[in-house]
């Protein structure tokens, strides 16, 4: 791997529209390792999903080991449960050589700081999950635990999405806003999908996957006749399927519609469409087959997906969409 690049600027760089490509070069290796590095990650998260579908926890009692061991016999619960640790454990090796990797030949500031915050939040996650597992499973850190690992996904593709050649090569500022602000609804809509997937996380933890075991109805009803924890924390998820279904669908279909010719636009905003529905399916799949393993852990990650979508979205249309002009008093 080339781990040569220039020399730095002088002078602090910050995340702003003026700066976010000053002095870029592209580096196909980093951009490589990373894109290698978000889809270790990816999976991490399905065999995070598979730990929680099955049951298997709690299958192995100790940390960070493993019944004492480094590799005990992946039997049962805790094929998934050891399974996922060792692949936790190769993702986080993955960050830490990324982190290096970016240290050593970005010249944008704000990017390197992106790198330390992937690694911490890797280290954050690995400490969140050991202390799930000693603790037994408290619903607050298992949510924690979950929705970090969604942020430390997005910090990994926005790696991969900021150190591509295509950003590189993205001219600033070029694309008028018109009446349809991509940017600020992109950002509300990510914002969003990531409210509904903690949402999700909650009910997830807290055992209310099938607390209303009906849909679309809530125990025949419109509204559920009686409310606990479990059914409101469910309802809720439902309520905010509906909210994110609709922003996705709207943002997604008029990028589609207005920017065809805008490749970095029109996949991003194509792929949460498709992504948002496909999600709805598997929640209501979720409930008719009693959460499955199949279907409960794959409503997991393409939830992940979707967010990380919305992600690229939202970087994309902030870096070419010009600011409007502010109004004169």
């Amino acid at each position: 791997m080339n781990i040569h690049g220039p020399g730095e600027s002088s002078g602090a760089i910050f995340f702003s529209r003026r700066n976010m490509n000053q002095n870029p070069v592209y580096h196909p290796d980093l951009h490589r390792f990373a894109f290698v590095t978000a889809g270790c990650t990816f999976f991490l998260l399905l065999a995070g999903a598979l730990v929680t579908s099955t049951g298997s926890s709690l299958a192995v009692p100790d940390w960070p080991l493993s019944f004492g061991k480094f590799f005990p016999p992946m039997t049962g619960g805790v094929f998934y449960e050891h399974g996922h640790r060792m692949v936790a454990g190769t993702v986080a090796i993955l960050m830490t050589i990324l982190a290096f990797i970016t240290q050593r030949v970005e010249t944008r500031d704000w990017v390197k700081k992106l790198a330390w915050w992937a690694l911490g939040a890797v280290v954050l996650q690995a400490v969140l999950g050991g202390v799930t597992v000693l603790m037994h499973l408290p619903t607050a850190v298992s949510v924690g635990h979950a929705g970090l690992a969604q942020i430390f996904f997005v910090l990994v593709v926005s790696l991969t999405l900021v150190t591509s050649r295509n950003w590189l090569d993205e001219k600033q500022e070029r694309l008028a806003p018109g009446t349809f602000q991509v940017p600020t609804l992109s950002l509300v809509t990510t914002a969003a999908v990531y409210v509904q997937i903690i949402l999700g996380a909650v009910m997830r933890h807290s055992g209310a996957g099938l607390a209303i075991p009906d849909f679309p109805t809530s125990f025949g009803q419109v509204l559920p006749p009686e409310w606990s924890f479990p059914i409101l924390v469910n309802f809720c998820h439902r309520l905010g399927a509906l909210v994110v279904l609709i922003l996705v669908t709207l943002v997604s279909f008029r990028v589609c519609q207005q920017y065809q010719e805008e490749r970095s636009l029109f996949w991003p905003a194509a792929s949460a469409g498709l992504l948002v529905w496909l999600q709805c399916f598997l929640g209501v799949l979720v409930i008719e087959s009693g959460k499955d393993v199949v279907p409960t852990s794959v409503h997991v990650i393409v939830g992940a997906a979707v967010l990380a979508s919305m992600v690229v979205l939202t970087l994309k249309s902030f870096q070419i969409f010009k600011k409007p002009a502010a109004s004169k008093a």
